[in-house]
């Protein structure tokens, strides 16, 4: 891994340095949670965790300061585990490979650098420890499996939060203000399906769909970008009327991920063999066309294989393709209040085998509770006509923008003070955990900012390094303004 220690402010970047070499996986978060009871012991900052694993931290004010009200800086502990196909990674053991590259972007090798929300972190630990600025009595309060549910968030006793203020670094744009983001909720979708013996003499082939961008299922779901599970249902419907069976399917992995890969293996019968293949190639060449401004590396291929000893029973596989095919993927309506805000979208996130037969997994976002729920009701009525077992999570709120409270309208004047321009202040269709505390703690007002990553959620992940040193300027300044 790449020394970090040019780059400004070093206090930042040598504590991100130390992150990158935990393991962190949604739901397990047990090694970055030593890590932070070790690093508070060890700078003398009082620690604890609560009852269900969050972690929270406290510095007492700095003199003059002990009047003003707290501060309390959020981030979340666990990062998305994505890797390239050819990348040899375990997210368990081995530490993130990051390196600057000649641009001023932070990357890892082959696979997320974890930034999101491991830079939050960083900042948070940094303005405990920093020893150069005035402040108020601050906490730092660090969330489990933000990524796969915020659990953690929804879990905390709004009690351990003695804070008027909260600034979460979880956002992904600098120059960009977040004062409210969209709720969220999963649709899980369950086939029990059973396999049959293989025909004898049928001509076998894997297909598979790579080389898409991917990304954050609430940030780049406006962009237009392709499905990689979506596209496996429109290649496999297009493909039935050559009679296939399908032995083996696979595709995506987390909910909040665009999908990028997908595969299946597919049987044939040796009489459609080369009408099939042709088939394919045209698809995959109007596929390719339709995508080449927002995926130009699609790759679609199909290989001979030697096939498996089963296949999927054809009756109810077929109602699987369609409602593959038919699902609604991509952003569903637009807002009127906040012009260019998606309000309402829905991610075909995965599908996998597992011992009962066939999951597939959505999650659908709105800054419109009532929205959120309808689109989520959408995805189940197609899947429950396909014949499938259809529950959804629990979900979590939206966060409602005040953007005449104080702490926004200072955050404002601060930025504008300091950079000579204005900042944006907006909402996102991301999910942000800011709502779960304002709901938790009355009275708390929350800004959420941070410096630039883009392709989060996917191995392009990266970090303008640039950026780290503005947003720090900034919360410096707004930390000893605020009152």
């Amino acid at each position: 891994m790449q020394d970090f220690s040019t780059l400004s402010p070093e206090v930042v970047w040598s504590i991100f340095a130390e992150i990158l070499k935990v393991p962190r996986p949604s739901k397990h978060e047990e090694q970055i949670r030593e890590w932070l009871i070790a690093f508070a012991k060890s700078n003398n900052i009082t620690c604890h965790v609560d009852k269900t694993g969050n972690v929270l931290m406290d510095v007492p004010a700095t003199e003059g300061y002990e009047d003003r009200p707290s501060i309390i800086f959020q981030a979340h502990m666990d990062m998305v585990c994505e890797k390239n196909s050819d990348v040899c990674h375990d997210f368990m053991k081995d530490p993130i490979e990051a390196y600057l590259d000649d641009d001023g972007w932070v990357k890892a090798k082959g696979t997320t650098l974890g930034a999101d929300c491991g830079i939050g972190m960083a900042m948070s630990l940094a303005l405990l420890v920093d020893r150069t600025y005035k402040h108020p009595a601050l906490q730092a309060l660090f969330t489990y499996d933000e990524e796969q549910g915020l659990t953690g968030a929804m879990a905390l006793d709004g009690s351990e939060i003695k804070s008027r203020y909260m600034i979460n670094l979880d956002s992904e744009d600098e120059g960009e203000i977040f004062i409210g983001c969209a709720g969220g909720i999963d649709t899980i979708i369950d086939f029990d399906i059973k396999k049959e013996k293989s025909p004898r003499g049928a001509a076998w082939f894997n297909l598979s769909i790579s080389g898409l961008q991917g990304g954050h299922s609430g940030d780049d779901i406006e962009k237009g970008r392709a499905s990689a599970v979506k596209l496996l249902g429109r290649v496999l419907f297009s493909s039935m009327k050559y009679d296939i069976l399908v032995g083996e399917i696979d595709g995506g992995k987390l909910r909040n991920a665009i999908s990028r890969e997908a595969s299946a293996l597919i049987a044939v019968p040796q009489s459609f063999s080369d009408n099939f293949k042709v088939s394919i190639e045209k698809l995959s060449n109007d596929i390719k066309n339709e995508f080449a401004l927002t995926d130009p590396d699609i790759e679609i291929s199909l290989k001979d294989s030697e096939g498996c000893d089963s296949v999927y029973d054809k009756a109810i596989m077929t109602n699987i393709i369609r409602s593959l095919h038919s699902a609604y993927h991509g952003v569903y309506s637009m807002s009127f209040s906040m012009p260019g805000l998606v309000e309402t979208s829905t991610n075909l996130a995965s599908i996998k085998m597992t011992e009962a037969g066939i999951q597939v997994v959505t999650s659908q976002r709105s800054s419109v509770e009532s929205a959120k729920h309808n689109i989520a009701s959408i995805i189940e009525a197609n899947f429950l006509s396909a014949g499938a077992n259809v529950k959804h999570t629990e979900g979590y709120p939206g966060w409602n923008p005040n953007p005449e409270g104080y702490l926004v309208k200072t955050s404002d004047a601060v930025y504008r003070r300091l950079f000579s321009k204005s900042p944006k202040v907006r909402a996102i269709h991301a999910g942000l955990e800011c709502g779960l505390f304002m709901d938790k703690a009355p009275g708390l007002q929350a800004i959420s900012v941070g410096p630039t990553l883009r392709g989060v959620h996917s191995p392009s992940e990266r970090l303008e390094a640039s950026t780290v040193k503005m947003v720090w300027d900034y919360l410096i300044a707004l930390i000893e303004e605020l009152r």
